[in-house]
């Protein structure tokens, strides 16, 4: 089969009035499915549902510690859990910070810090003028928000196969006033691209002209595979050693798709100076975070990163499906008509579906006119602006495998349909 762009004006009028034809078929099931954000499904929750009573009171009373965890204190986390943490991260237990429920409040708290009060004892981010970000895009919306809210001039970052552009970037950070950048470096949200041990070295060695210039190394999916070939990534901190650079990079993570998204916990990493830092801010913030469920957690996972990570064995079972249903049926659709690029990513929680360059709106308009809501389009941008509009984030997760397919189904003809509109128009 020639490719779209090679059909003659009437091949391209004959398909989309056949197109049209399919569209208007599953217009009439009054469908209501979605595919929008990153929540794990039913099934996924129900597999964690012994957190709920591995607490009882009785439980509690065998295990007490030395300090009772239902009292106030302990502001950086039980020890245990800490060091369940430390193991998943490959850190040390000093390093590490156990929060709340959700990593997101945990950065949004640090740049917080960062704006209000400073870092490494610099002048606080709010005194310094215009701030800048370096964001590697397609990107994670809610990492835009954080910057757009404290008013943190954004940059795009183009990703590849390798991760971000690294040349851009050591160009970009000659600039006293770019501060930071966010990044997914293992199954980047949305992409699915894990970071390369060549750019990860590059990052760490980086000699950026701000000396208060922070990485939010947000690893959400750290132990999310979903192959028997999983990607590996370089241990950032081993990397920063070399380099004199252990203050450069705060870590993130949290439990929220490993156990409820609803009732999870969070943790960061950083080096013994930051650490110090954020500390001193906790100290002034709050008096401590639920230290019952960060030992509810340790307790199902009897305190060991082995097996939090053989758990996911679980979560790859019911995952792994859904994301072959999807890559299956782009290849199945769109590789001989060449209108759209996608990676099938060996974990994390998303697929990254690139369209005909300036489709990508009209792609998400006629899904959502046909009862199928995708993350809105633009988002995997900063300030919503796809400059191509051509990314479309899918997130194959929450539906059951046979509503997913009749999701796909239409997208496939909603992404043929809008590209043919864009050639005769």
């Amino acid at each position: 089969m020639k490719k779209l762009i090679d059909f003659t004006k009437d091949e391209l009028i004959a398909l989309k009035a056949d197109l049209e034809k399919q569209y208007a078929e599953y217009k009439a099931q009054n469908l209501s499915l979605d595919m929008s954000r990153g929540k794990p499904s039913k099934a996924q929750l129900d597999i964690s549902n012994g957190l709920l009573d591995i607490l009882s009171a009785e439980e509690y009373e065998r295990i007490a510690p030395s300090f009772d965890y239902r009292n106030y204190g302990i502001l950086l986390g039980i020890p245990e859990c800490r060091r369940l943490f430390a193991e998943i991260l490959q850190v040390e237990e000093k390093n590490v910070i156990i929060g709340g429920t959700a990593s997101l409040t945990l950065m949004f708290d640090f740049v917080a810090q960062c704006v209000a009060s400073g870092i490494g004892g610099c002048e606080p981010w709010a005194r310094q003028g215009k701030v800048k970000f370096l964001c590697p895009v397609p990107g994670y919306d809610r990492h835009f928000g954080i910057c757009e809210y404290f008013g943190i001039e954004m940059i795009n970052i183009p990703m590849d196969g390798e991760g971000p552009d690294m040349d851009m970037i050591e160009e970009l950070i000659k600039d006293e006033s770019v501060k930071g950048m966010f990044c997914v470096p293992k199954y980047s949200n949305p992409t699915g691209i894990t970071y390369s041990d060549a750019v990860v070295t590059r990052i760490a060695r980086m000699k950026p002209a701000a000396k208060d210039f922070r990485i939010i190394w947000d690893n959400a999916y750290c132990i999310h595979d979903l192959t028997d070939t999983p990607d590996s990534l370089l241990n950032i901190f081993d990397e920063l050693k070399k380099y004199g650079n252990e203050d450069m990079v705060v870590e993130f993570c949290s439990t929220s798709k490993i156990t409820f998204p609803g009732a999870g916990v969070s943790a960061l990493a950083a080096s013994d100076n930051n650490i110090k830092e954020i500390q001193n801010r906790m100290n002034f913030q709050t008096i401590s975070h639920d230290k019952l469920n960060q030992l509810r957690h340790v307790r199902f996972f009897d305190g060991k990163a082995e097996n939090v990570i053989a758990y996911m064995q679980e979560h790859r079972r019911l995952m792994e499906p859904k994301f072959n249903a999807v890559c299956d049926s782009f290849e199945k659709e769109f590789s001989a008509l060449g209108i759209a690029s996608w990676h099938k990513p060996n974990g994390g929680y998303f697929i990254s579906l690139d369209v005909m360059p300036g489709t990508a709106k009209r792609v998400g308009e006629l899904c959502k006119e046909a009862g199928v809501v995708l993350t809105t389009v633009g988002a995997t941008f900063p300030y919503g602006k796809d400059p191509e509009d051509k990314n479309i984030r899918i997130a194959p997760s929450l539906p059951p495998v046979s509503e997913l397919m009749t999701a796909t189904a239409l997208l496939c003809i909603c992404v043929k349909l809008a590209a043919c509109e864009k050639l005769l128009g």
